[in-house]
């Protein structure tokens, strides 16, 4: 595991266990929590798509928590499952999906081309970074390579939907977003590559 990763995991265990501690308590389940993040990213995606950029940003980024949070709670509680896993992972694709639709949306009744095809090119790139893991961890390969995974993209897509009413922040965010998730992608195929090689001794 790189620093990178490490520290990834310190700071999301740090915040999200003592969270979880408490929605035990409350006898909140991991998949509840889930199907409740995803419902705050549609609340997210439909304030994006009427223009309140600041809402959306506030709403979606307060959805990301979730994200962390039902699998805290998983672990916490001993409810992990197959179906958990595969419940959140889908949820999170259509989570980040919805609010970059809604963008896209939004650019095609301004007719801003730039800012619709950027958003288009960013959800290619995020879905493609968890595609590839996927694919990887399916053929028994660890992956959790990459500089730019799925908490950095909430956050920055957030921020930049917070700081939208600034001329050129949101096409900037999304530029950062398909950038650095292509920069990810090429890293996770590299890694994957070299995996492969150790295993086959190549």
């Amino acid at each position: 595991m790189s620093r990178l990763e490490k520290t990834r995991k310190s700071l999301g265990q740090s915040l999200a266990v003592p969270l979880a501690r408490a929605l035990a308590k409350l006898h909140f389940t991991p998949n509840a929590l889930t199907l409740l993040g995803f419902l705050i990213a549609a609340a997210a995606a439909v304030l994006t798509g009427m223009g309140y950029f600041l809402a959306g940003g506030a709403v979606y980024l307060f959805a990301g928590l979730f994200d962390m949070l039902d699998g805290a709670l998983a672990r916490l509680t001993g409810k992990t499952s197959r179906f958990g896993g595969v419940l959140d992972s889908s949820i999170d694709r259509i989570s980040e999906g919805m609010v970059l639709i809604a963008l896209i949306y939004v650019s095609s009744r301004s007719g801003d081309v730039a800012m619709g095809v950027l958003c288009g090119v960013a959800m290619l790139g995020s879905f493609m970074v968890s595609y590839i893991r996927a694919r990887m961890e399916g053929a028994g390969i660890a992956c959790q390579a990459g500089i730019f995974t799925r908490p950095e993209r909430v956050i920055v897509l957030s921020l930049g939907l917070l700081l939208a009413r600034f001329d050129y922040a949101l096409s900037a965010v999304l530029g950062i977003i398909a950038l650095f998730s292509w920069i990810t992608v090429v890293e996770r195929l590299v890694h994957a590559w070299r995996r492969a090689r150790e295993d086959t001794g190549a």
